[in-house]
């Protein structure tokens, strides 16, 4: 068992292009979203394992000798394996979470309860120690924030346990794992989602651990090899939506009229084809100004062909015509009805213009971000490397 703390972030996730067109056997690309999940993990002697969430106000502790005692078996020996809705039920027994707990907090702590007792049971005992994640992406927004919480964990408990290395910093503020350690926080943090969301796709923890970007399509997710950090606006509208109406809506329209709606999801696999080859151009060189002209083409035609699938919003409207005032290209990311859009920030654009469209965008009561695309998958961090709002968020302040 590692003796010393451990500091760790996994970034969350956008779609890029592909959105809807990917659940009919077309191609999505998902980005890493360099707006991180930080975890601090602190092994102790005290017999307890404690689990602080200071987003959602969770702060849960229990006695491992209490936790030691339960009949493991249900979590069946072997390797990475899914949690099954039986197991899920023995760990809402050992969770002991109050009736009125909501959903999202539940599933939250049994997620962390998946993983520690899968994770830490080969130990000859169960391990004390705290965990306190805090993240600065917002819950339920389409922007992978249950990915980058179970590959936080993943990655934590599997180090903690020694089940893989701690990778040498040699200096730096923050190191990476290995290919196959990767692969291993991966695979559990699938798990954890599995916990959260029963049937997820795979894709949000894969960005989340390899960071970059990643090609999806009929199951089959592959990482871009190369992949240019692009600076973008992340436009949250808060306008909350059903991605599974939206996604039945989409189902209804091509029914209805196959022969206009089809062409529609071959035209965005196309977007999306054309968008990872000019990437793959930029990252190869240096990108040029005719490189961002073609991403801001494509964002503008992926937007309309959205609107023509019906999930589009009049928020996402707005959003659209503000930064469109400003010179600036945005799209929906994700489901669609309200949620998130992404604006492409070009390289030559001068802070004050920035400004001026993140105020213009918040006067509408939108949440805005300036951040980038393309950010590295999960890392470990020396404490010194944090900035100041990470370190009070972990702290609780």
């Amino acid at each position: 068992m590692l003796s010393e703390g451990l500091l760790v972030s996994a970034p969350g996730k956008v779609i890029l292009h592909g959105e809807h067109a990917v659940v009919h056997g077309k191609v999505a690309l998902a980005v890493a979203l360099n707006l991180r999940t930080f975890l601090r993990l602190q092994p102790h002697s005290n017999g307890k394992v404690g689990l602080n969430l200071p987003n959602i106000g969770i702060k849960r502790a229990w006695d491992v000798a209490r936790l030691q005692l339960l009949d493991m078996r249900f979590l069946e020996q072997g390797d990475v394996t899914a949690p099954t809705p039986k197991q899920v039920e023995k760990l809402k027994e050992v969770a002991g979470l109050p009736k009125d707990c909501g959903d999202h907090e539940r599933l939250a702590v049994l997620a962390f309860l998946y993983l520690y007792l899968s994770i830490c049971r080969k130990q000859r005992a169960l391990p004390s120690l705290d965990i306190v994640v805090w993240s600065e992406l917002p819950t339920g927004a389409g922007l992978g924030s249950s990915a980058a919480y179970s590959v936080c964990l993943a990655a934590a408990l599997l180090t903690a346990c020694e089940e893989i290395p701690n990778p040498p910093k040699d200096g730096e503020p923050s190191s990476r794992w290995t290919a196959e350690d990767l692969e291993l926080i991966n695979k559990w943090a699938f798990q954890g989602e599995k916990v959260i969301h029963g049937n997820p796709s795979g894709v949000d923890n894969a960005v989340s651990t390899w960071g970059g970007a990643l090609r999806y399509q009929q199951g089959k997710i592959s990482a871009l090899e190369r992949f240019p950090a692009l600076r973008i606006l992340l436009t949250n509208t808060r306008v909350p939506r059903s991605t599974k109406a939206l996604v039945a809506s989409v189902r209804s329209r091509l029914l209805k009229f196959p022969e206009i709606v089809a062409p529609l999801l071959t035209s965005i696999d196309a977007i999306s084809v054309e968008c990872e080859r000019v990437l793959g151009e930029m990252a190869a060189a240096d990108p040029a100004p005719e490189h961002y002209l073609v991403l801001e083409e494509l964002i503008d035609m992926n937007q309309h062909h959205l609107n023509a699938l019906g999930v589009g919003h009049a928020s996402l409207d707005q959003l659209c015509q503000v930064t469109m005032a400003h010179g600036l290209h945005s799209k929906l990311t994700g489901a669609g009805g309200g949620g998130c859009g992404i604006t492409l920030l070009r390289p030559d654009l001068e802070g004050p213009e920035v400004k001026a469209t993140k105020q213009a965008l918040t006067s509408y009561g939108f949440d805005c971000w300036e951040t980038s695309i393309g950010a590295p998958g999960v890392s470990v961090h020396s404490a010194a490397s944090l900035d100041a709002p990470v370190r009070q968020g972990l702290d609780g302040l």
